[in-house]
């Protein structure tokens, strides 16, 4: 398995943990050797593994928390870090997060989420605009 198959393959493990709304696998995804941080849309930044997955616990944990989708990841490698953008698709529309990973040990790890409002990727916004003509 290539180096940006191997860290896609963590950033979708990562979204199957939300989706699964699964903490156990939430917490095997983020480095342990490392700082890790996270910025959740609308919170102030969080750093350190104990506040982050306190983070986790509290959003996987409530029901209301949203059901979301990661479209059109993109991996950029930088020897043992990299990052992944993507694309969060919600119900209510579109976030764009940033993951960034290091390599611990032989599989990669997260050390950093933060995601934002953003536009739709162009291929959907296309699609919703409104009186377009295919």
């Amino acid at each position: 398995m290539t180096d940006t198959i191997a860290v896609l393959f963590a950033n979708e493990a990562f979204y199957q943990a939300f989706a699964e709304r699964d903490l156990e696998a939430m917490d095997t995804v983020w480095s342990r050797g490392e700082t890790v941080s996270c910025v959740h849309p609308g919170w102030h930044p969080l750093a350190g593994r104990d506040a982050v997955m306190e983070s986790w616990r509290t959003i996987l944990s409530d029901p209301a928390a949203p059901d979301i989708a990661c479209r059109n990841a993109s991996a950029y490698l930088l020897g043992d870090v990299a990052y992944v953008l993507c694309h969060e698709a919600l119900e209510s529309g579109f976030l764009i997060a940033t993951n960034v990973f290091v390599r611990e040990g032989g599989p990669w790890k997260m050390v950093h989420h933060q995601a934002g409002m953003g536009p739709a990727p162009a291929a959907e916004a296309a699609e919703t605009v409104p009186g377009r003509l295919q």
